[in-house]
């Protein structure tokens, strides 16, 4: 039986141009291998609308994942909060299938709940009210309209704004709630949990109701790539060079 393999928040820019290469071995390695690829959200270090597909580097990391889904493994991609605006004409070039967040899949005969991650992350008050915000479709009807330099201006203050923000907040805050996960468990039937956005890698095993349950935690493409491995055997972390 053939891996599931799984990434997130590879948050891939053409300044981080050693990363992006090593994602493109393993779209043309390891990915080629596997069973399915799921992407859980950020893979671009920020997208402002399908029409970046004129970008260079942006044409590139699509066409490496199309012919990956050419040479036969399915690519799904969640939405994560850098790339939300992710939409159906960057899904249909490269033949990724778009999922909600969260969905409930069967890796390896194991039921497994996939989420970015960043909706377990409740303590952060102020973040939820800006994800609701941007998640709205009036609010993203509007952004599309903007000129593609206007939304790339407002995406790069935004990136600014938001580092400047992380760095005065305690990181326990932008961490999961452990009532958001445990009622995430209770909503799917206590499944095997995998979600990203934290940057925080691990494994956690949690006792909700009397259930032992398992989450792992995605880490982030900032320093090298990663990705998780599941097959009959279970879950195992693979570190990229």
């Amino acid at each position: 039986m053939r891996p599931v393999l799984l990434v997130s928040d590879l948050h891939l820019s053409p300044t981080r141009p050693e990363i992006a290469e090593v994602f493109f071995r393993f779209l043309a390695t390891e990915a080629r291998e596997a069973a399915a690829l799921y992407i859980l959200g950020d893979l671009f270090e920020y997208w402002i609308g399908d029409d970046s597909l004129v970008e260079p580097f942006n044409r590139r990391v699509a066409d490496a994942i199309a012919a990956t889904v050419t040479a036969g493994t399915p690519v799904y991609l969640m939405h994560g909060n850098r790339d939300f605006l992710i939409g159906k004409r960057l899904a249909a070039h490269t033949g990724m299938t778009l999922l909600p967040d969260p969905t409930l899949a069967e890796l390896a005969g194991v039921p497994t709940l996939l989420m970015h991650g960043d909706t377990l992350c409740t303590d952060d008050h102020e973040y939820q009210r800006v994800r609701a915000r941007l998640r709205h479709p009036l609010w993203q009807w509007t952004a599309l309209a903007m000129p593609r330099a206007v939304r790339e201006w407002r995406a790069q203050r935004g990136r600014r704004l938001s580092e400047a923000r992380k760095r005065a907040r305690s990181a326990e805050i932008m961490d999961v709630n452990t009532g958001a996960v445990e009622a995430a468990f209770r909503t799917h039937g206590f499944p095997r949990m995998i979600h990203g956005h934290t940057h925080r890698p691990a494994r956690h095993l949690h006792n909700v109701d009397g259930h032992q349950c398992e989450r792992w935690v995605l880490a982030d493409w900032y320093q090298r790539g990663s990705f998780l491995r599941c097959d009959a055997d279970g879950v195992q972390s693979v570190s990229l060079g």
